[in-house]
């Protein structure tokens, strides 16, 4: 069994706990990205990650609030995570 597999049927088991753990975990992440990209300056490249930034936090509590199906809302937190984490990574290395 793979390691999505694993953590899929975790989220799965215990949607509700997983669901708040992830607005949680969505929201955090987001204000901390976008801390450390305004932390950069103010030009339209800030601005447009500032829009991914909200945009893909919104997106997951938006599923969430409109009771999607546990694998989109499973597949919409990991996209949420991973564009968070890779626009911190491009920030901290320009």
């Amino acid at each position: 069994m793979s390691y999505y597999q694993k953590l899929f049927n975790a989220f799965e088991k215990s949607f509700y706990m997983s669901i708040t753990a992830g607005i949680l975990i969505s929201s955090c992440l987001g204000g901390i990205t976008a801390m450390i990209v305004l932390s950069k300056g103010f030009s339209t490249t800030e601005m447009i990650q500032l829009f991914l930034i909200t945009c893909v936090c919104m997106g997951y509590n938006t599923a969430v609030l409109a009771g999607l199906k546990p694998k989109t809302t499973f597949h919409i937190l990991l996209t949420s995570v991973f564009i968070n984490l890779s626009v911190i990574l491009f920030s901290t290395l320009t």
